[in-house]
């Protein structure tokens, strides 16, 4: 069983929509059940919306699930959990304030120490407990021994119990942390394989202790994704455009092409160029490179090119927004663009009022000549009689041709567009 557990606190950034992916994949792969829960137990930075904006993404991607779970329904499982790990003292309450543990974690930092809770609240007895009226968190205490778990990516890793430490699993407000509602969730879900990025390493082994002082015996593989850094070379930051998802797609990024690219990314292929579909019959986890990857905004369109001229006619006209009639039209313009939205832009621009600017006269006697011209079928023919009927010639009358006819001074061969526009050449010049 595969999870993707997006927080709906901001974009999807393109890490989450790669770990989404490759949990997709393996779960079509194994022919088991893939899952979509929302971990909205942040309700400070939970943001309206986004709950529903992640659901519409995935589906644009052809992602699918079979069970779909929101974490704060869960709560009463996570209170529960945490109430049998403090009975069987296996966890504890811990009143230590914010401020307290604020002077200690610099007096370890003045000792150039990790800090590590020091078990002051550990030590209190059941009627220490129940006479204290302070507000309390609830600690889960340390594993007695090194915690390992295999990777798929990165091999075995091991983590000792000190550098796991007697941690939080429920806040004052009787919410669980992160780790703690994770955890629980994974178990309760039936999870058996997690695939996210390697920011959460850290958090693995204190999900392995959770479970495994619930009594939870059942194995969990894990595969932890290498980074992803802009061009720069610094990893990538929820603040930059192309980290969201939701940009992509507003800027005219196809789902299937970003999807080829995230798969592609740090990764062995047998092929440049695939749709999902095909990326389920290859995928492999053992080839996913340990290294971070480098994200490379020209190849990513390139990719985009090449999965535009793949749409037909219908769908590219569906996703443009335009008339069935401009579809050879636009579909011509797939030669040279590399975003929907250069499309967009190049088809508004034939339809569009136009500035003229320095051929203003030959513009306007062109536009004259074609309001009674018959139209010929060849563009030689064309251009023939209407250099002849303005008695324009060279530069004069080639700019101001296509100027008139397509909104700029430089494109594509006007003999190679003539054909797909000549249907609208009477409309384009009322504008």
């Amino acid at each position: 069983m595969y999870r993707f557990a997006p927080s709906p606190t901001g974009d999807m950034h393109i890490g989450n929509l790669r770990a989404a992916l490759f949990n997709y994949i393996k779960a079509k792969q194994e022919n088991t059940d893939f899952i979509l829960r929302i971990e909205d137990t942040d309700n400070a930075r939970n943001i309206a919306g986004k709950e529903e904006e992640i659901k519409t993404i995935l589906k644009e991607f052809g992602i699918t699930w079979q069970h779909y779970y929101v974490q704060s329904e869960n709560l009463k499982f996570h209170r529960q959990m945490a109430l049998k790990l403090v009975g069987e003292k296996k966890a504890f309450a811990c009143f230590c304030t914010e401020d307290e543990l604020a002077l200690k974690k610099e007096l370890a930092k003045s000792k150039n120490q990790a800090y590590r809770y020091d078990g002051t609240c550990e030590k209190l007895t059941d009627i220490d407990v129940l006479n204290c009226e302070k507000p309390f968190v609830i600690r889960l205490k340390k594993p007695h021994s090194q915690m390992k778990f295999i990777d798929y990516i990165k091999g075995e890793i091991s983590f000792n119990p000190e550098d796991i430490d007697s941690f939080v699993i429920m806040r004052a407000d009787k919410t669980p942390t992160y780790n703690f509602a994770c955890a629980v969730d994974d178990m309760l879900e039936g999870v058996t394989c997690i695939i996210r990025g390697e920011d959460h390493v850290s958090n693995t082994p204190k999900q392995e202790h959770i479970r495994t002082s619930l009594g939870y015996d059942k194995s969990m593989t894990y595969a932890h994704l290498p980074i992803i850094l802009n061009e720069d070379g610094v990893k990538m930051s929820k603040r930059e455009a192309h980290s969201s998802v939701k940009w992509m797609l507003d800027n005219g990024y196809l789902a299937s092409a970003i999807a080829n690219y995230l798969i592609l990314l740090g990764n062995k292929t047998p092929k440049e160029i695939f749709t999902l579909e095909e990326a389920i019959e290859w995928f492999d986890l053992k080839k996913v490179s340990k290294s971070p990857a480098r994200f490379d905004t020209k190849r990513l369109m390139q990719i985009n090119r090449e999965h535009i001229k793949m749409l037909d006619n219908d769908k590219l006209n569906t996703l443009l927004n335009l008339d069935k009639d401009v579809a050879e039209l636009a579909k011509f313009y797939t030669q040279e663009a590399s975003t929907l939205n250069e499309i967009r832009e190049k088809i508004q621009a034939i339809f569009a009022v136009k500035n003229y600017n320095e051929f203003d006269n030959e513009c306007k006697l062109i536009k004259e000549v074609l309001k009674d011209l018959d139209l010929p079928q060849e563009y030689d023919e064309f251009k023939k009689i209407l250099m002849e009927k303005t008695n324009l010639k060279g530069k004069n009358f080639f700019m101001p041709l296509r100027l008139v006819l397509t909104g700029v001074t430089h494109g594509p061969e006007m003999s190679e567009i003539y054909t797909l526009i000549k249907s609208f050449i009477k409309e384009i010049i009322k504008e």
